[in-house]
């Protein structure tokens, strides 16, 4: 016995007023003896002074002592627990302080105070009590010694495998438990061997004999053991059952990876094979997720367990298996999937509780139904033991199944159970968002699809491609439109327009917008005249909707749009931008300019009115229309979309060489300007059209100026009819001499000023009359007995279309005919 661990003990149970004290030389010889010591020991005086200390003690004890006296010569003492003889024979256990003194004369002298253990609560044991002790401990304990070999150990150790104690003599770790990692242990036990540290606490995961189908967790500590002279003699270790906090940890860990990985998207097939890849080993050997057919559609379903019906139309959403063979059992995901009826799954889908079987019957057959090409399996034969099916429900709505099986391992308890709940509860929310959301994006793209062209008209003023690419990668759509309108006397309105912010709302007020604009177009108004009437009907909606701003043109303020007319007749455009970047234009010969277009405010803020520019395009040249989207994510992007800047800014340059680099067929150019300039994930939406210009032929053009003389009527009947017949058009001679009588008629009753008629061969028949009047005509419905009043009436039933259009010196009354017939083309 001795140590430190000895000096802290007798430390603590010495008492001074009981202790029986001596005086020893620094040799350790006696040279005081007291009556409390002869009454301990039973030695006299005479007997004791001049001896030496350790003839006092056992032969053990006795072998210490030089090196005692010299420890305590050097420094301020020592304490522990000895072994003393008495005079008669008999040994007294002792608690033995020493301390050094000097003496008056300057000698040094060590001062010994001995007191008896006997009868002194918790020491006085003997070697019966300490095994009584540790063999009666429900906590594991043993000892090696340094081959790693069992020396000893208790009788809670057996609890954790390996046999009874007596036969663990001789043997190492790894004989008494080959399932458990043993280089891991006796790892632990050298380190503790060579260096004296112990080792608390460490946790050891495994599946022990005791246990060979259940992982089992202990904690180990090891302390090492030595002699009276400090040399190695073993390691002692302790050994606890954590298995259910390992459990408890693992169940923690389990929900808090199914939080961060299930639900990272909104799709339902990735969200459900996110649930079966969690579950996977960790609770269950195969699990397969199957879900509602009109839950995969976003469609709604009745709250609470689905009504008892013979078969419940389910689809495979996930499955994961630790055993190749295992996936065999189930179906493609996506593919239908069909259970017995009255069969468990079944019965968790109509009653919505779960199911769990520890055993399954080993001959019953698989609960679903035979599928083509493989024979029915019973469970024995695919090695399933044990089940648990969790019904798949979020806000009292059942959206599936999850069915999980277990092999070779502990059965599925009631913990198991609860945990499996868990998990798939965080799943469904995530599933039913990912449904809710499926929903809301097929309406938002039904939508889109009805807001943006499906394909732009067919005409012969331009050649024309488009691109979108929405910022909202959520719902696909954003507040960027495009678009194309024709007009009369063959031109055509090109339009670019933002809404400020994105998804389904930003898409609706879009679509309001556009709309009013292609109403306002229909009214043939210049560019400037359109975009001011637009910016009146916002800034009047807006201030009407202040309760209420996202209603009407509410959200409309501060939208952009950029309106161009063209004239493939004379190969000219007009154009004005409302807060919209500026067009470019790329020259027949490939060279690219920027347009300097004014500036005007944005939609519904307010501010000087639109100007617009007016210029003369070459035939083959193209026009380039782009939301500020296209330049957003490039440096100098913002400025390079504003209008009345260099051709030096960044953004420009760029958007320059991606149309030189550009192929020259429209389409691919589009995409290749849009793909080179934008991100896939863009920071704004992202419009895009290009029109490339076309002038009509001289030859389908036809114009008379006319006196305003009404015996120049019958005149105009018959140029028109001969122009026709140069146009082959005989069958529409009787047609168009109505309506040049008419309109040349009613421009000479009506207005003053030459008259000038045109006649157009496009796609229709256009006949134009102008005139220098400022009044629009309006029809009328004449009585019977009135004598004029139905010209314009005539004209409405025969010509398809048929309208009014101010130019800067008079007016433009037109009239349109089908080429092919009357119900070929739509009636504006």
């Amino acid at each position: 016995m001795g140590g430190h661990g000895e000096q802290d003990v007798a430390r603590r149970r010495f008492d001074v007023a009981d202790a029986a004290p001596l005086l020893l030389d620094p040799q350790g010889v006696v040279t005081n003896w007291t009556g409390p010591a002869e009454r301990l020991l039973g030695y006299t005086a005479a007997e004791a002074v001049g001896g030496k200390l350790s003839d006092l003690l056992t032969a053990e004890d006795a072998e210490r002592v030089p090196e005692l006296v010299g420890r305590c010569r050097a420094d301020d003492g020592w304490a522990g627990l000895m072994t003393a003889r008495h005079r008669d024979g008999h040994v007294v256990p002792v608690m033995v302080r020493v301390l050094r003194t000097v003496e008056p004369r300057g000698r040094s002298s060590l001062l010994v105070l001995l007191s008896e253990l006997a009868g002194s609560s918790g020491w006085d044991m003997s070697r019966t009590m300490l095994e009584q002790m540790v063999s009666g401990s429900a906590i594991g304990l043993a000892i090696v010694d340094t081959d790693l070999q069992y020396v000893w150990s208790n009788t809670a150790l057996e609890q954790f495998g390996g046999g009874p104690a007596r036969r663990r003599l001789g043997l190492r770790f790894a004989d008494v438990q080959p399932g458990l990692d043993a280089e891991a242990v006796e790892a632990r036990m050298r380190h503790v061997l060579e260096t004296g540290e112990s080792v608390v606490g460490f946790e050891h995961v495994g599946w022990a004999r005791s246990a060979p189908l259940r992982e089992t967790a202990h904690m180990l500590s090891f302390t090492r053991l030595d002699d009276d002279r400090g040399n190695p003699m073993g390691v002692y270790y302790s050994v606890v059952d954590i298995t259910d906090r390992h459990r408890a940890r693992q169940r923690l860990a389990l929900l808090d990876r199914a939080g961060r990985h299930i639900g990272r998207t909104l799709d339902i097939m990735h969200t459900a094979q996110e649930l079966a890849d969690v579950a996977v080993p960790d609770l269950a050997d195969f699990v397969t997720v199957d879900l509602l057919e009109t839950v995969l559609r976003g469609a709604e379903l009745p709250p609470g367990p689905l009504a008892e019906t013979e078969r419940v139309p389910l689809l495979g959403a996930g499955h994961r298996s630790v055993y190749e063979d295992l996936p065999r059992t189930v179906r493609d995901l996506g593919a239908p999937v069909s259970y017995l009826p009255g069969s468990p799954p079944v019965r968790c889908l109509t009653t919505g509780r779960t199911w769990r079987q520890e055993q399954l019957d080993p001959l019953a057959l698989e609960w679903a139904e035979s599928r083509p090409g493989l024979r029915e399996a019973t469970f024995l034969e695919l090695g399933l033991q044990s089940v648990m099916i969790v019904p798949i429900r979020a806000r009292g709505v059942t959206l599936g199944i999850t069915v999980f099986f277990r092999r070779r391992r502990d059965p599925f308890s009631e913990d198991d159970s609860n945990l499996a709940e868990d998990l798939v509860s965080r799943a469904a929310v995530c599933v039913d968002n990912a449904r809710r959301y499926t929903r809301e994006r097929n309406a938002a793209l039904v939508l889109q699809r009805s807001l943006l062209p499906h394909r732009l008209p067919e005409q012969d003023a331009v050649e024309v491609a488009a691109c979108y690419r929405p910022a909202d990668e959520l719902t696909g759509l954003g507040g960027d439109w495009y678009d194309l309108i024709p007009l009369s006397g063959a031109r055509v309105a090109l339009v670019v327009g933002e809404v400020p912010g994105h998804g389904i709302d930003a898409a609706a007020a879009m679509g309001r917008l556009r709309t009013a604009v292609r109403t306002l177009a229909a009214l043939d108004l210049p560019p400037e005249e359109v975009l001011g009437h637009l910016d009146d009907l916002v800034s009047q909606s807006a201030g009407e909707g202040e309760t209420e701003p996202a209603a009407a043109y509410g959200q409309s303020v501060g939208s952009g749009c950029l309106y161009i007319v063209y004239d493939p007749v004379e190969g000219r455009c007009a154009m004005a931008a409302a807060g919209h970047p500026a067009p470019v234009l790329v020259a027949p010969d490939g060279s690219v300019g920027f347009v300097e277009l004014p500036a005007g405010p944005a939609l519904g803020v307010g501010g000087p009115p639109f100007e617009a520019v007016e210029l003369p395009l070459a035939e083959g040249s193209t026009v380039v229309l782009h939301t500020d989207g296209l330049l957003a994510g490039v440096p100098g992007g913002n400025d390079a979309a504003g209008n009345g800047t260099g051709d030096a800014d960044p953004g420009r340059e760029r958007l320059r060489q991606a149309l030189r680099a550009a192929p020259d067929s429209l389409e691919q150019r589009c995409r290749a300007v849009v793909d080179a300039l934008v991100p896939a994930r863009p920071y704004d939406d992202v419009a895009m059209l290009l029109a490339r210009t076309r002038l009509l032929d001289a030859g389908q053009v036809a114009v008379w100026d006319l006196p305003a003389d009404p015996a120049v009527v019958a005149e105009a009947r018959r140029t028109a009819t001969r122009q026709l017949g140069h146009w082959d058009l005989d069958e529409l001679v009787f047609t168009t001499e109505l309506v040049v009588s008419e309109l040349v008629t009613n421009a000479i009753r009506h207005a003053a000023g030459p008259v000038r008629l045109r006649l157009i061969r496009e796609r229709a028949l256009v006949c134009e009359v102008f005139d220098g009047g400022a009044t629009t005509p309006h029809l009328r419905h004449p009585r019977a007995m009135d004598e004029g009043g139905r010209g314009l009436l005539l004209v409405s039933q025969l010509a398809q279309r048929w309208g009014t259009r101010f130019v800067p010196d008079g007016k433009v009354i037109w009239a349109e005919m089908s080429l092919t017939g009357p119900d070929d083309l739509p009636v504006g």
